[in-house]
């Protein structure tokens, strides 16, 4: 009996070690140069700060299709050819914007939904200066890109994902989170057949109040709040690839900066799907037209891309969807 399950646990290694494998190769097409490529372009000036109904916005919803339909990446199912258009009230006005809904659908279990989301927008021109947000949320948003790309080259290889994975650009976020409130309130996919929310949100800088020289870190918030698998998963992934430093300083419960509250994971976390936010930390220029692009950390915004993409990869392989056990 004692060798049966030795040699049990020895076949489940291997084929845990080749799934980490396969994993590796299409994670590894993340890289530095494409991420920059991609966020000197959506970090211009020619996106205007991509404020939520604007022209930039506008702009920028445009470029975001284009990159997944040059990729062959399928629109969501309700939306207008990627976009799941909407109207915000904003501060009594209301205003017309779009989320951007791409999948690339499961190959055994289509039914269940990794969401793995960014905000698109920032904060516009304000008194003629332009704020591009390259790390706010533009390093969320091209690292998004790339992870789609990665799970696509699994797909054209023959070793997509088993679940579905849902990539879902948001819009207004700055505004109050309203286009993953409008997400969830009106979701393209059912609530309860989505596993998990992965959220992306400042990737490519570091935090100078943090007191450590080491930079391969990242915060997570909100991994162990709903789902004590979703924690293990994370933290196993992590281990097994980039093996960055996992920081759960703002998960404190009574963090005062309450950042666990302040990203678009928030509002899947109030529908009892279990998530994570990557973040890392605020800045001088948070908020300030200073947040360009050559103050991004490219070999730092690859790591981060990668581990959520591991992740993902992970919970969209497991032969069983992770348990929520902390509601």
């Amino acid at each position: 009996m004692k060798q049966f399950a030795l040699l049990f646990g020895l076949l489940m290694t291997f084929a845990g070690q080749a799934q980490l494998d396969a994993a590796k190769v299409y994670g590894n097409t993340i890289e530095e140069q494409d991420l920059k490529e991609l966020l000197y372009v959506y970090a211009s000036d020619y996106f205007q700060g991509r404020e939520t109904g604007t022209l930039g916005q506008k702009r920028a919803v445009t470029f975001l299709r284009e990159f997944y339909q040059n990729r062959n990446i399928k629109a969501a199912q309700g939306t207008t050819d990627y976009f799941q258009s909407m109207e915000l009230d904003i501060k009594g006005t209301p205003v017309q914007t779009e989320n951007v809904v791409a999948i690339i659908e499961g190959s055994t279990l289509p039914e269940e939904y990794i969401v793995i989301s960014s905000h698109l927008d920032h904060e516009g021109i304000k008194n003629g200066e332009i704020y591009n947000g390259a790390d706010d949320d533009g390093s969320g948003s091209v690292a998004l890109l790339e992870i789609a790309e990665a799970f696509q080259a699994a797909v054209e290889a023959g070793n997509g994902p088993k679940r579905s994975i849902i990539f879902l650009h948001v819009s207004g976020e700055e505004k109050g989170l309203l286009g993953s409130r409008y997400y969830t309130d009106n979701p393209l996919y059912p609530l309860a057949n989505t596993v998990a929310n992965l959220n992306i949100d400042m990737v490519g800088r570091t935090d100078p109040k943090r007191e450590s020289d080491n930079d391969n870190y990242i915060y997570l918030i909100g991994s162990d709040r709903l789902s004590t698998e979703l924690h293990q998963v994370s933290e196993a992934a992590n281990k097994a690839t980039v093996n960055l430093t996992l920081d759960y300083t703002y998960n404190a419960e009574d963090d005062p900066n309450r950042f666990y509250f302040r990203s678009d994971h928030y509002n899947f976390a109030k529908n009892n799907i279990p998530v994570i936010f990557y973040f890392n930390g605020t800045h001088a220029d948070y908020h300030k037209p200073t947040d360009t692009v050559e103050k991004i950390r490219f070999d730092l915004l690859a790591q981060r891309a990668q581990l959520v993409f591991y992740t993902a990869w992970e919970l969209a392989n497991r032969e069983q969807r992770i348990v929520v056990d902390n509601k």
